[in-house]
């Protein structure tokens, strides 16, 4: 597929008067317990009139406008009359602190800003007396709290009247825009510095859906996407809502993370973005029910998983499946892979996997029933993706193949050798290399940070490469992710020691909900684990109040006892300097309320390490050879 587009907003346009009709559906929302379709139409009516709104409040190319909300119709609509004028996109994560969205809408200088819930009003109600560049509060409910708010029905409604008068312009406008403007001002989460706005432009965006579209070209006009992760992260935007709008395909809003279970059901997607935890998650489920279920079922069950593996290995090895295999496959099918498949809503044809490392368990799982998990890489920087498995081809434990029009090298982070650039044209699918930093360039890579200089000259070099931060190397011929650069633990022998690998080892365990590893600069690992609040439930009988206590730590010998039993068997499969000495067992999840983690769910190690000082140096004392 060739981009021919001048700016983002004609895909919206090209899928509804070429790809489809304008009363095609392209929106599905939830309302009255019930699944609305939404036409291109009517979002196209409504993107006009903010953008004759807009237009008449005298917005320019450039300017930026702010978004904090969750997803919905109205967030496209939003953003897409926004294009049209060449105004800058400047979304927010709802969970950020006051502070934190304080800073982001002096720092980008946002003029209006969208507010999702009346608990988000009251955030920005706080914060608008120090934002004095903001002059516009936006809601999408009725019940405003404030003289000089305006309601997203109130700004359609006074657009609609303006638009017949303002089309000529605003064409004339749209024509301005082009692939190098531009879309959106996304701030990164910081784990240690304030935020840095990544500049990302039309031609960013457009030439990554294009990537993906080459790379899982099974994505067509008649797929259905469930939107769950927030579209304000590149991830979301990108791979579902702007890819949609490229190829065609409907969007249908989950109402929320609690809810998505049964969305999945009413929806009956074909594809859907993930993270790793909600993939691990479902596998935990489905093993735990059949345990407890025993007997016949148990047997049937692990006999149709062997059955499966053995297919995935021989489609990995690209060699038939045998006649006797072939006869089994339909009866494991029948009998347990279509009955997990019903619970993905019985139409799902892919699931991209982003946002951080997946157990190569949790891949083959899936592998093995026949659902296919394709699990990518990209960063905020790359608008975001870099690789992505291809669909027919996958190698669980890599993030697949480099996209068209992108290089992806490997550099020793000390020396500065290049070991190899690789691109999807060099693709050889036994090609191996030496581990080193990530390197990225390419027309997905952002123009810079916003404001800081001295920042985008560390990230991106004079020859135009993004030092990602990120560690990896090739695996037959994909590219494969060791850790973060930041994340590396030195211990005190001087070997480097990767976190992510040995904590996927360990999350194995259903037992374990998180677990976050400590040892640089020490002979031994210890670990932070935070245990499964229902396995805890459901073998101790605790109740709510339990995990509530003050106390931040579990000091119940018979908890770690029960902890230790698994730790000591997942290890086998670890080195002895990878094992875990120590640990002690946190009575909440890390969470972002409480600091201890970014929007994308990642832990800030350094806060984490400060935070619970204490707690750690105890455990190196208690250590005895």
């Amino acid at each position: 597929m060739e981009q021919n587009f001048k700016s983002l907003h004609y895909f919206l346009r090209n899928a509804a008067y070429n790809i489809k009709t304008p009363q095609s559906t392209f929106l599905l929302e939830k309302v009255n317990n019930e699944y609305k379709p939404i036409t291109y139409a009517e979002i196209i009516d409504q993107v006009n009139a903010i953008s004759a709104f807009l237009y008449n409040k005298g917005y320019q190319k450039g300017d930026k406008a702010a978004l904090i909300i969750e997803n919905c119709p109205e967030y496209i609509a939003f953003d897409q009359g926004l294009m049209q004028l060449g105004v800058i996109n400047v979304s927010i994560y709802p969970t950020l602190s006051e502070s934190e969205v304080e800073y982001i809408l002096n720092d980008s200088q946002a003029t209006i800003i969208l507010v999702g819930t009346p608990f988000l009003l009251k955030k920005i109600n706080k914060i608008k007396a120090n934002c004095p560049h903001l002059k516009y509060i936006i809601t999408t409910f009725e019940d405003k709290k404030t003289d000089t708010g305006i309601t997203f029905n109130e700004m359609i409604a006074e657009g609609k009247s303006l638009y017949p008068g303002l089309k000529d312009d605003i064409e004339q406008r749209l024509e301005s825009v082009t692939s190098d403007d531009l879309s959106c001002l996304l701030y990164t989460s910081g784990t240690t510095s304030k935020p840095k706005g990544a500049l990302l432009s039309h031609g960013n965006f457009m030439s990554n859906v294009i990537m993906g579209i080459e790379l899982l070209p099974i994505v067509d006009k008649t797929y259905r996407f469930l939107s769950f992760l927030p579209l304000c992260h590149v991830y979301e935007r990108t791979a579902t809502y702007y890819l949609s709008t490229y190829v065609g395909s409907e969007i249908a809003f989950a109402q929320s993370l609690e809810a998505l279970s049964n969305n999945i059901i009413e929806v009956k997607p074909n594809a859907i973005l993930t993270v790793p935890r909600l993939l691990e998650r479902i596998e935990e489920r489905v093993r735990k029910t059949t345990a407890t279920a025993g007997g016949i079922k148990l047997k049937i069950f692990n006999w149709a998983l062997k059955v499966g593996e053995q297919r995935r290995h021989n489609k990995e090895n690209n060699t038939s499946n045998s006649l006797w295999l072939n006869l089994q496959l339909p009866i494991a099918e029948k009998l347990v892979f279509s009955k997990i498949k019903e619970r993905l809503g019985g139409r799902m044809g892919i699931m991209v996997s982003g946002g951080g490392a997946l157990p190569q368990h949790v891949g083959e799982f899936f592998g093995n029933i026949g659902v296919l998990v394709c699990e990518g890489y990209g960063l905020t920087e790359t608008s975001p993706l870099v690789t992505v498995n291809e669909f027919h081809r996958q190698i669980f434990g890599s993030v697949g193949r480099v996209g068209k029009g992108c290089s992806v090298a490997i550099q020793n982070p000390e020396t500065k050798e290049v070991y190899t650039v690789q691109t999807f044209d060099s693709f050889k699918p036994d090609f191996e290399s030496l581990e080193g930093e990530i390197l990225v360039k390419g027309p997905n890579v952002m123009k810079g940070y916003y404001n800081q200089p001295e920042q985008t000259a560390e990230a991106i070099d004079k020859e135009g490469w993004l030092h990602t931060g990120d560690v990896g190397k090739f695996h037959k011929g994909y590219l494969k992710i060791t850790d973060r650069i930041k994340n590396i633990i030195v211990n005190s022998f001087g070997k480097n020691v990767y976190p992510t690998p040995i904590e996927n080892a360990y999350l194995k365990s259903n037992k374990i909900e998180q677990i976050f590893l400590i040892g640089d600069k020490q002979e031994y690992l210890t670990a932070i684990i935070v245990p499964s609040k229902e396995e805890m439930k459901d073998v101790f009988k605790y109740n709510e109040n339990y995990f509530a206590e003050a106390d931040e730590f579990i000091t119940d010998t018979t908890v770690k006892e029960w902890l230790e039993v698994d730790m000591k068997e997942y290890e086998k499969e670890l080195g002895k300097f990878e094992r875990v000495k120590e640990f002690i067992v946190k009575r909440r999840p890390f969470s972002l309320e409480d600091g201890e983690m970014t929007p994308t769910q990642k832990v800030k190690r350094k806060i984490v390490e400060q935070k619970y000082a204490d707690a750690i140096k105890k455990m190196y004392v208690n250590i005895v050879d």
